[in-house]
């Protein structure tokens, strides 16, 4: 039967239909038709194209004789809340399979025939999800659903009963459906459902489960489970932020601290600027650590005791959590992450302290941040902001293999800290605003509020209506704006953001009596609905799994199959990642654990410049697991790609555990770029990179080359231009190598040095050109003092003339490449006045990437990091106070 004509009509013009199929829903064990589409919509009508949705039809009469036997009786949008998963395993018909379609809390579960129909339809829906997926920008609308909505003929039988009967979703509606929404055909809260093998189809005689196998499938069918064996406990959370501006506690926190009534189960307490000091930015050492946490300890809800979970700091950037005592039993699984934003991402001057932990059954994380400063950065805040959400990893017990999480991998994130949005400016008088309590006209103006509708930052957060006065910028030690010659107008620069479920705020304030800063700590208390284990019901629904389990005496081999064998990338270049994906579908009986494993005599299951992710799994029957492959040339591996000493070409090996190995091919050119090549190879290139032929550059990069010029630059042409555009343009810039460049620039920046530089002039902001000075340093195959000498450099910090002796030891371009970089920080040491830079602070930044230690040079954990790190910094400082020549 062709059902496409009839569907057809029923959609609106400029709506494609892309497949259709007819199945069975099941509903209480009862099975009725309906036909499914999947339908897509003309580019014109949504803003990025590309999107689609399932109609669920109602049928008049089997077989459908014309459009008018169906009537619309479903919506769901393909977004990245919904899965389709094909499930062999629960229906007694060998000849049928089970598909379930999930939308946030939505579950529907079809019959279909077992055919290649079924599997190319639910493909289909797939792909369509992972277009959605891959999009950036804010997410689908879906608006151009809305009249299929109105035609929809559940209306009056949805308000009768909810579990009974499919809802119309649109995009932003699936948090709002009921939460005890339960699954069509679920009768009982606590049902099991049916393990994911199909009895009928295993074959006799062959091994048993291993128990490994055995216990994901336990595990992975308990966690199905999870909300039948659940209960929600209220708890309540606190969460203060604060920036300190380097004072120290001299007063007490108690009006902070513990203003309400009842004392919280839980606080997360963050701090920025922590400690202005020098010493504290270049060395993350400060005695101010410990006087904040005694301020804190001093200051909490007197009518509880409480446990440090963790504290973590970088630099500034200090975040504690506590547990009420009686609470900490229950706490499994910390873990804390730092991710500095500065230049390179070395400094961590800005950026985020994050401490994440398991209460109960419920994850739980807390961010502390603290975004680029001034009006004008809100783009850095914006990228600062990403890359806080990309950085952040958790590695779970310590364990390599155990698989890292996310910010966004957890049931509640609570967000703080000193975000530096401003006020955008407008016509009123926004101080004169500001001391009044009519904020509401204000807030239209705030950066961050019109960022968020825009989707472009904090997506699916939430933050509590504000009522309190800006917390930015007062003078110190009172309740003025800020007097000084800057006079920064006020913003809301603090704020709390929090997203998960079952999450209520209730007070959001700042303490305006807390002077000590140019910052009002700003505070939010919460009541966040915790998941907790009713052991009995667990114990029950644990013994019926393992009772079912226990029934299958023989399994098939793990079968999966895969999309492709071969993964091509094309044309890669530096510093500019590129992604694919391969798709691995458990196709077999039984599920499958996977891992991609190391090739004899191999480091690693891949080369460094590739990233395999996630690189091992767990798939159950029918499902698929969607491998992300990620190539990245960076200042690590660019040195070999360049040299020809390493290809883009690796084989991965993907191992099923108790299966076969599947072997995978990856291939892509990597077009080489100065950033990478040696200094003795740049001095003796007269021409753009680019125009330089393979052959002359690897020769070149060799250790005898063949042709040298006879006429060698002093210092590669592509240091040269770095340096003269910053000599020309950046030395009374303030904040010039503090700030990070923009990704972009700096990308433009690389091309325009490997293709000739237009007028001798590089595109890009000072700070970009400063990024990829460092870069192009730090990428250099061999240091500037090379491999050999960094021993004796190190050694040599305590006298300066033991410092001038290694250097006159350097070869002789590496050595007037050093000269020349002193001669050109000095030179910004002349405008300190203007530029603000000192010269620890540049020795600590050109230390640690003129000075690298060898790659295989063991580490010698007698000596702290910190204390090589000082030794490199020292070994710099040498040269910038004193003569050289």
């Amino acid at each position: 039967m062709e059902l496409s004509p009839y569907v057809q009509e029923k959609l609106l013009p400029g709506h494609k239909l892309t497949d259709v199929v007819e199945a069975g829903l099941v509903e209480e064990f009862i099975k009725t038709t309906r036909v499914i589409a999947l339908i897509e919509v003309a580019a014109s009508e949504c803003k990025q194209g590309g999107e689609q949705a399932l109609l669920i039809f109602q049928t008049a009469r089997v077989p459908v004789h014309s459009s008018i036997d169906l009537s619309i009786e479903q919506i769901i949008p393909i977004d990245t809340n919904l899965k389709c998963e094909i499930d062999t395993s629960s229906t007694d018909v060998d000849t049928d399979v089970l598909v379930n379609i999930t939308s946030g809390k939505l579950r529907i579960l079809f019959e279909m025939p077992f055919s290649q129909r079924t599997n190319s339809f639910v493909s289909e829906i797939l792909r369509a999800a992972e277009v959605i997926g891959k999009r950036r920008g804010p997410p689908p609308e879906f608006t151009w659903l809305q009249p299929y909505q109105q035609s929809c003929s559940n209306g009056p039988q949805q308000e009768k009963d909810t579990s009974s009967t499919a809802s119309t979703v649109l995009a932003g509606d699936v948090d709002s459906l009921a939460p005890d929404a339960r699954s069509l055909g679920d009768n009982e809260d606590d049902k099991s459902p049916e393990l994911g093998v199909n009895r009928h189809s295993i074959a006799t005689g062959l091994s048993p489960t291993p128990i490994a196998a055995r216990e994901s499938h336990i595990k992975h069918h308990m966690i199905l489970r999870e909300d039948s064996y659940t209960d929600i406990n209220e708890f309540s959370v606190f969460v203060g932020t604060w920036n300190v501006n380097g004072r120290s506690p001299v007063v007490g926190l108690a009006q902070w601290l513990s203003v309400d009534d009842e004392p919280p189960d839980v606080y997360g307490i963050g701090f920025q600027e922590l400690d202005l000091n020098t010493e504290a930015f270049l060395f993350n050492n400060t005695p101010k650590e410990q006087e904040w946490l005694n301020a804190v300890l001093n200051g909490i809800h007197p009518k509880a005791k409480y446990q440090k979970v963790r504290l973590v700091r970088l630099v500034g950037m200090m975040l504690i959590v506590l547990v009420q005592e009686k609470h900490l039993a229950y706490v499994r699984n910390v873990a804390v992450d730092t991710v500095g934003t500065g230049i390179m991402n070395k400094m961590g001057n800005k950026g985020a302290v994050s401490v994440r932990l398991d209460l109960h059954s419920t994850s739980i994380c807390f961010v502390n941040a603290h975004l680029a400063a001034h009006q004008e950065e809100l783009e850095r805040r914006n990228e600062d902001h990403d890359c806080i959400f990309q950085r952040t990893c958790f590695q779970m017990n310590m364990n390599i293999n155990s698989p890292p999480k996310a910010i966004r991998d957890h049931d509640h994130i609570y967000f703080l800290g000193d975000m530096n949005y401003r006020i955008n400016p407008c016509d009123m008088n926004i101080r004169e605003v500001a001391s009044s309590a009519d904020y509401k006209i204000l807030l239209e103006y705030d950066q961050l509020t019109q960022q968020k509708k825009q989707k472009r930052i904090f997506h699916k957060f939430k933050e509590g209506d504000i009522t309190f006065k800006p917390t930015f910028k007062y003078d110190v030690d009172s309740d003025e704006w800020d007097s000084s010659e800057k006079a920064r107008q006020p913003a809301w620069c603090d704020r709390i953001l929090w997203f998960g479920e079952v999450i209520t705020q209730h007070i959001y304030r700042s303490h305006q009596e807390l002077q000590i800063s140019d910052h009002k700590p700003v505070s939010a208390l919460f009541t966040a609905g915790v998941k907790v284990i009713d052991t009995r019901k667990y114990r029950r629904i644990y013994e019926e799994v393992m009772k079912k389990l226990d029934k299958l005496e023989n399994e098939f081999l793990p079968q999966v199959t895969i999309d492709t064998t071969e993964i091509i990338f094309g044309s890669v270049k530096f510093l500019q990642p590129q992604t694919k994906y391969l798709t691995i579908a458990n196709t077999g009986q039984v599920p499958v654990e996977f891992e991609f494993i190391k090739k004899l005599n191999d480091q690693s299951y891949c080369k460094p410049w590739l990233t395999v992710r996630p690189y091992m799994g767990f798939i159950v029957p029918g499902d698929k697991c969607d491998v992300s492959l990620e190539v990245l040339v960076d200042k690590q591996t660019a040195s070999q790609l360049n040299s020809g000493a390493d290809k883009l070409y690796d084989i991965l090996v993907l191992h099923l555990d108790g299966g076969k190995d599947l072997f995978i091919t990856v291939t892509g050119t990597y077009e080489r770029s100065c950033f990478g090549s040696s200094i003795n190879a740049l001095v003796h290139m007269n021409k753009p990179f680019k125009e330089v032929p393979v052959a002359r550059l690897i020769d070149l990069e060799s250790s005898y080359p063949k042709e040298l010029s006879e006429m060698p630059y002093a210092v590669p042409k592509e240091l040269w231009y770095l340096v003269n555009h910053l000599h020309s343009h950046a030395l009374e810039v303030k904040g010039i190598f503090n700030y990070r460049g923009l990704q972009k620039e700096i990308i433009e920046i690389r091309t325009s040095l490997d293709e000739g530089v237009l007028n001798d002039v590089l595109p890009g902001s000072v700070h970009s050109v400063a990024e990829a000075l460092l870069l192009f340093l730090e990428a250099l195959p061999e240091p500037v003092i090379p491999y050999s000498l960094y021993q004796a450099a190190l050694d040599s910090t305590p006298n300066f003339s033991l410092c001038k002796e290694i250097v006159s030891k350097l070869p002789d371009h590496h050595r007037t490449v050093f000269t020349y970089l002193m001669a050109f920080l000095k030179e910004l040491l002349n405008h300190s006045g203007q530029n603000e830079l000192d010269a620890k602070t540049l020795a600590l930044v050109f230390g640690s990437i003129l000075l690298r230690k060898p790659p295989n040079q063991p580490i010698d954990r007698r000596i702290s990091s910190e204390a090589i790190d000082r030794k490199k910094q020292i070994f710099i400082h040498h040269f910038l106070v004193n003569d050289y020549e």
